[in-house]
């Protein structure tokens, strides 16, 4: 992952700003995603947390949405009941990795694609317009994933109907999480969007990519907490940068897990190769919705 040294240092807000703000987190019920809004929600921000099984129910500032989101009737419906133009902050967290065997959801897409990508595209479209309109300043959107991986994304195939390997779907979610970025910044002019690359975190994200496997995942997750972060750890060191007064002049950068900027993956904006992409990813929404 190449460090962006000619990135200009920005100063860093504080967890104070959240004070009023409305704060939508995709994914909040688990991992990353429940620890920002946990702490969101300990500093006076509105947090709405889109999921499946809410277990913050009681905490103050906390709201739930229950979603199913490997459907995209079900994003699309959700983001329909949203209140897009006093959004200040989107996070999209969630996500999860293929399974060793092709899982497919009710409405014919792969699973890991269907949430971890596609579900992120189709509510982004649905609340753009709208996003921030009663607000005075941009709404930030960030879409949580790895960019910077260094894999562009295959194209053919994204539904894997003809060639299933599980790394390589995941890492069409991957690409595809960061072309949302890049091509974003360029449809979106009345938001401000940014990908953020968490690195190694212990949560359950891989448990669908072990098969279920429980001992394996529990002796994994356990050398992972061992040598980096917890998702409370991470929430409290990136909610600086999320809150950063300028962020805004730097619409469309990726972030790692310290909050330096990093380069893009390698051949991810060839202009012919990311519309052939989102053309693709397009396609396979427009199975069900259209």
């Amino acid at each position: 992952m190449i460090k962006d040294t000619n990135f200009p240092k920005i100063s860093y807000g504080s967890p104070h700003d959240l004070q009023g703000k409305t704060v939508v987190i995709v994914g909040g019920t688990g991992g990353i995603g429940r620890a920002l809004s946990r702490y969101f929600a300990a500093n006076k921000a509105s947090v709405i947390v889109v999921g499946q099984t809410f277990r913050d129910a009681g905490i103050n500032g906390i709201t739930f949405l229950q979603a199913d989101l490997s459907r995209m009737t079900e994003a699309k419906r959700v983001a329909g009941l949203l209140p897009a133009p006093s959004i200040d902050m989107l996070i999209f967290t969630s996500g999860i990795f293929a399974a060793p065997k092709r899982q497919e959801t009710a409405e014919g897409l792969e699973r890991d694609m269907a949430v971890s990508y596609l579900s992120r595209q189709v509510m982004l479209r649905e609340l753009a317009a709208q996003l921030g309109s009663a607000n005075t300043t941009k709404t930030r959107v960030f879409v949580m994933g790895y960019p910077g991986s260094g894999k562009p994304g295959t194209l053919g195939d994204l539904n894997a109907e003809t060639n299933y390997r599980p790394m390589e779907v995941h890492m069409n979610t991957v690409a595809g999480n960061e072309m949302m970025v890049l091509d974003g910044a360029q449809q979106y002019p009345n938001l401000s969007i940014f990908g953020l690359n968490p690195g190694f975190v212990k949560t359950n994200i891989r448990a669908n990519f072990l098969g279920g496997n429980k001992l394996f995942f529990n002796a994994l997750e356990t050398v992972i907490g061992w040598l980096t972060p917890t998702a409370e750890q991470y929430a409290r060191s990136i909610t600086p940068l999320l809150l950063s007064p300028q962020l805004d002049l730097h619409n469309g950068t990726l972030f790692d897990r310290k909050g330096r900027a990093i380069h893009p993956s390698k051949g991810i904006c060839d202009p012919q190769h990311m519309q052939a992409f989102i053309q693709q990813s397009s396609s396979l929404i427009g199975r069900v919705l259209d």
